[in-house]
């Protein structure tokens, strides 16, 4: 197995951390109009939510896209790299989904082209820029680990886990819920995402798959909600 070194730890706990300028805090993927219908009102259907997002939903697949854009780095394989990027543009359900994923993947490449930038990272960040697409959050995400020298276990549990406490966070604003709550909640969904980047490692993009349709349902639901907090 992979050991991660001290900087690139720090680089990447910098990189997920709730204070990188990502505006994840604008987005709830659908969790809003979740809450409005009366389907998540409490700790245990908060979990259940976001363990449904992570095990069946974008999370599964964007953990996919994430093990596919690093791999493509790592074995220096452009092709494969554009490849992952058109896919993962292609799969999102809503207007309001899409949005929420390549708003925060050109918001991540602005920000580590401004503060933690490489040549590595600029050379594959071309790549991602010649096929005219947004940047998806996971493979912005997978592209910078993958040219610091981050191994990819790691890294997808970090990303993993930095999107599960984003929806926490929503979650706990819009319930609404107490700090432990929250923590018990991010505590509970811990094997949940450590099984979820076991089951990414072993799949490809022709693994891309989705069950979770009741997420996007709401999602589309949300674009036309009278009173919101969030982007989606």
């Amino acid at each position: 197995m992979a050991t991660i070194t001290d900087p690139a730890l720090y680089r990447l706990v910098s990189w997920l951390s709730p204070s990188f300028p990502v505006g994840a805090y604008a987005y709830s993927h659908g969790l809003e109009f979740a809450v409005e219908d009366g389907l998540v009102v409490d700790e245990a259907s908060l979990s259940q939510w976001v363990d449904a997002v992570i095990t069946h939903g974008s999370g599964r697949n964007d953990a996919i896209f994430f093990h596919s854009a690093w791999r493509a780095v790592d074995e220096d394989e452009p092709a494969a790299l554009i490849e992952a990027i058109v896919q993962a543009d292609l799969h999102r359900g809503t207007a309001e989904m899409a949005l929420e994923n390549s708003a925060q993947g050109m918001a991540f490449v602005e920000t580590v082209e401004a503060s933690w930038i490489t040549p590595e990272f600029t050379h594959w960040i071309a790549v991602l820029k010649e096929t005219a697409r947004p940047a998806p959050y996971a493979i912005a995400v997978a592209v910078a680990a993958a040219t610091a020298g981050i191994p990819l276990r790691p890294a997808l549990i970090v990303y993993l886990q930095a999107f599960s406490a984003s929806l926490i966070s929503a979650g706990m604003r819009l319930i609404p819920l107490g700090q432990t709550a929250g923590q018990r909640a991010q505590a509970a969904l811990a094997q949940t995402v450590i099984t979820a980047v076991a089951a990414a490692l072993d799949r490809s993009l022709d693994d891309i798959g989705y069950a979770a349709p009741l997420i996007d349902w709401l999602s589309a639901k949300h674009e036309t909600q009278h009173t919101r907090l969030f982007r989606s």
